[in-house]
C-alpha cells in the first residue's frame, strides 16, 4: 500500500530578503522557518531545503541499514548516521556525505562495510536523490 506525506511551505517577498515557512503536515509535527541567507550563509535558527534532505536521508538510510543487516542475520543494536548536504549557490547541491556509527554484534568492520554500501544504493531517498554524488564512511562502534 503506498502512503503519501505531505509538507507544504509558504514563501513571502523576494528571494534574498524574503523568507516562509515550512508546515509538517502529514506528522503535525510543527512549523519551521526558512529563508536565503538560512540555506547559503549561517543557519541562525532557521531550516533550509538541504537541512531536510539530511534529515529525510539520514533517517531513510538508517531504516535500510538496519533491514539489511537484521535480514543478513545482525540486528543492530545502534546506528548512529549523519548526513552532510553540501549547497554551493548558483550551482544547487554538489554532494552529500552520509556518516554512519553501528554497533553491531557479531560483525566485523568489513560486513558493515559492504552493509552500509548496500543500504546508500538502496535506499529510497538515495535513488531519488541520483544525480547527487553521494559519499559513505562506516564505522564499528
Amino acid at each position: 500500500m503506498a502512503t503519501t506525506r505531505t509538507a507544504h511551505t509558504v514563501w513571502e517577498g523576494e528571494l534574498l530578503k524574503g523568507s516562509g515557512t515550512v508546515t509538517f503536515d502529514s506528522s503535525g509535527i510543527g512549523s519551521q522557518p526558512v529563508s536565503w541567507p538560512s540555506r547559503a550563509e549561517q543557519a541562525n535558527g532557521k531550516t533550509s531545503p538541504e537541512e531536510l534532505i539530511a534529515a529525510a536521508h539520514s533517517s531513510c538510510f538508517s531504516m535500510a541499514l538496519s533491514h539489511g543487516l537484521t535480514g543478513a542475520g545482525n540486528p543492530p543494536a545502534r546506528l548512529e548516521t549523519k548526513a552532510d548536504v553540501t549547497f554551493q549557490p548558483g550551482e544547487g547541491i554538489t554532494g552529500i556525505h552520509l556518516t554512519v556509527r553501528g554497533e553491531v554484534p557479531g560483525l566485523d568492520a568489513a560486513g558493515f562495510q559492504e552493509a552500509a554500501e548496500g543500504a546508500k544504493k538502496n535506499c529510497p531517498v538515495s535513488q531519488a536523490l541520483t544525480g547527487t554524488t553521494i559519499t559513505l564512511t562506516a564505522e564499528l562502534v
